[in-house]
């Protein structure tokens, strides 16, 4: 079978209905796994090709991200892979990474990752300091200190000052925080693009 490009991969998973993003489904899907995944584990490991995915009581950032897309029909591990296949060069590559090629064992649990996918295919939104420009289910991403790539999603609850909180992992398993303005936000993104919702 034909492979599809990624954008038609996904008008076709729109007008199918096997995936469904409503911001609403996309924050719960996260919010699942708050108590489930209790560790941050960065180690490499080798997943199965498509849906794979590292024992759900462990992860990092960006598997609380895929994960979440996942559950609504999204599996960004094999879009992620399509789209770096098609434009290699649309990604980074840093040194450290040692690539030569797309990898579907670690490709979409990097940051930069996500965040050129979110760009290419989402709608990639202004950095803003105003609370109300981030709405639920919007992707943000961060530089932590001392300088590393962080990403998370913006949850359906909200301060008594109004700064919707993030649902991540930077440390200590799912956790949904008041860390929004914490770090220098770096990215802010909704996917899918809205005209294919």
């Amino acid at each position: 079978m034909p492979r599809l490009p990624v954008f038609a991969a996904l008008l076709l998973l729109s007008a199918t209905g096997t995936a469904h993003a409503e911001p609403q489904d996309l924050v719960a899907a996260a919010r699942e796994q708050i108590g489930v995944t209790l560790h941050y584990d960065p180690a490499y490991v080798k997943l199965a090709y498509p849906r794979g995915d590292v024992p759900i009581e462990r992860g990092v950032c960006t598997d609380v991200v895929v994960r979440a897309f996942r559950r609504v029909g999204y599996d960004l591990q094999e879009l992620v892979h399509r789209d770096m296949k098609e434009a290699w060069s649309a990604y980074p590559h840093p040194a450290q990474w040692k690539l030569k090629r797309p990898d579907t064992n670690i490709d979409h649990r990097r940051v930069p990752n996500l965040a050129t996918f979110f760009s290419r295919h989402g709608v990639a939104l202004g950095v803003s300091k105003d609370a109300k420009d981030y709405a639920a289910g919007d992707i943000v991403t961060w530089r932590v200190p001392p300088g590393l790539p962080h990403i998370g999603l913006v949850a359906d609850v909200r301060t008594a000052a109004g700064v919707p909180l993030i649902i991540h992992n930077i440390g200590s398993g799912t956790r949904m925080e008041d860390r929004l303005f914490s770090y220098t936000i770096t990215g802010h993104y909704r996917f899918p693009h809205p005209r294919a919702r």
